[in-house]
């Protein structure tokens, strides 16, 4: 009897731990992780990765030195030279681990072994990043990131700096038009598309820049930021004309720019600039950005006098891509479709835009067009994005790298809040003036309902 009692005060105990474990593991993996995870994970690394290494192929042969030294000390097997461990850090997500690479390795020898260094682990994911020359650094996650999307609370901030997503390596996705100017992102209908506009939106909102929106289906993505936009063309005849003001703004910036190049005895040689970001703040002109919401509908044509407006608009816009960033003018052109068939100047646009973002797409031509020139994983990882994930997307730039991200959900009623909270910091653009939206004014005090029947008063 005193057996079985034992039995019962042990095994109610441990089935408790043991579903609650199971039941975090689903329900909160962070919690699993910190508590459960991080600690055998750490035990199975440091445990196994000699011999990890040594299958994986990642070790050189000892030195002659080490040879001869270990012979003078010990009759132990001297055995191949894996990575030294420079550091371990614990996460909230994962573990990162820097190794010093031995002489003859290269960081590609580690990254193509990344699958089988996660299965090893027993970890969800292993990413592989050059710190500096012979010094790698592997980013482990302990569960996927991406099911539920949690961003750190300390996030990077800065001039025309917004943190839009978190990537697949428990890192945060930065959107910094001052590093890549202009960008394009496509993807389906609820693919999540247009969150990361959202996010976009908000996280510029509160910066000192001018926001102007392009959204040729009659305004109804854009429309709800109306009051922190400095201009807005929702048909493509207002943004044909938008356009123009645009060229028209860039050109007066150059002519500033021009201006201060005056040179001049008293001009000091670091003084000179070729962009806005060099003259002095005084003198400095506040930065667009410029949202394109389906940049298709800019190209397509019905009659003649349509295919003079396209050629019109196509070749504005390719002249502020390649010329925006000098005047501080940046670029993010929206879709659900692009591609080569568009039309004359889609191919040269599409040069232009060094941030791709590829969300879930219904052909894999649109895929292509945004990836592949970046890299063919990059298109077969946007392919195989999952139509109950939204917001996942394939993030990549002219260096070839390229992620995984999911943006975090926003409502169309935050941004558009943040945006009414904001309008007061909409910088004045003379040539933009007549593109303002049209604002309605936000209910005050005065116009609430009273809550009580008022009562005339009498004598």
């Amino acid at each position: 009897m005193s057996g079985a009692i034992t039995l019962t005060e042990l095994g109610l105990p441990l089935a408790a731990v043991g579903g609650g474990a199971a039941y975090a593991r689903v329900k909160a993996p962070a919690v699993y992780w910190s508590l459960i995870g991080l600690p055998i994970a750490t035990v199975r690394f440091r445990a196994t990765y000699d011999s990890t290494m040594e299958a994986c192929g990642l070790t050189v042969a000892p030195s002659r030195l080490r040879i001869l030294f270990a012979r003078a000390t010990s009759q132990r097997e001297i055995r191949p030279v894996p990575p030294k461990i420079k550091r371990v850090r614990p996460t909230t997500t994962g573990l990162r681990v820097r190794l010093r690479l031995a002489p003859g390795q290269e960081p590609a020898d580690v990254a193509a072994s990344a699958e089988r260094l996660r299965h090893a682990w027993g970890v969800h994911s292993v990413h592989v990043s050059v710190v500096k020359p012979g010094l790698v650094e592997l980013r482990m996650t302990g569960f996927d990131v991406l099911r539920r999307v949690r961003m750190p609370r300390r996030l990077p901030s800065g001039p025309l700096v917004v943190p839009v997503a978190l990537r697949d390596d428990g890192q945060v996705h930065v959107r910094d038009y001052r590093r890549v100017p202009h960008g394009l992102t496509v993807g389906a209908t609820e693919s999540g598309k247009s969150v990361f506009i959202r996010n976009l939106v908000k996280g510029l909102a509160p910066q000192d820049v001018a926001l102007v929106g392009i959204d040729c289906k009659w305004g109804v993505e854009l429309t709800p930021f109306a009051p922190r936009l400095s201009a807005l063309a929702i048909d493509p005849d207002q943004a044909a004309e938008l356009l123009d003001a645009l060229v028209d703004e860039m050109e007066d910036r150059f002519r500033l720019i021009r201006a201060h190049q005056g040179i001049g005895s008293d001009v000091p040689d670091e003084a000179i600039t070729s962009d806005v970001w060099g003259l002095p703040e005084k003198l400095r002109p506040v930065p667009v950005v410029l949202l394109v919401d389906e940049i298709a509908e800019l190209f397509l044509v019905a009659t003649r006098d349509d295919e003079k407006r396209r050629d019109r608009m196509v070749t504005q816009l390719i002249r502020y891509a390649q010329l925006g960033r000098a005047a501080g003018m940046y670029l993010e052109a929206c879709g659900q479709r692009f591609g080569s068939e568009l039309g004359k100047g889609a191919t040269m646009l599409r040069a232009q835009l060094s941030s791709r973002t590829v969300h879930r797409v219904n052909d894999s031509p649109t895929a292509e067009m945004g990836l592949g020139d970046i890299s063919p994983a990059a298109v077969l990882a946007a392919t195989a994005i999952p139509p109950d994930m939204p917001g996942v997307a394939v993030a990549g730039d002219s260096s070839g790298g390229w992620c995984r991200i999911r943006t975090p959900h926003l409502s169309l009623a935050e941004t558009a809040r943040v945006c009414r909270l904001t309008s007061h910091l909409v910088p004045h653009l003379p040539k933009l003036a007549r593109f303002r939206p049209a604002t309605a004014p936000v209910p005050g005090p005065l116009d609430a309902v009273p809550l009580t029947r008022p009562f005339p008063a009498t004598s």
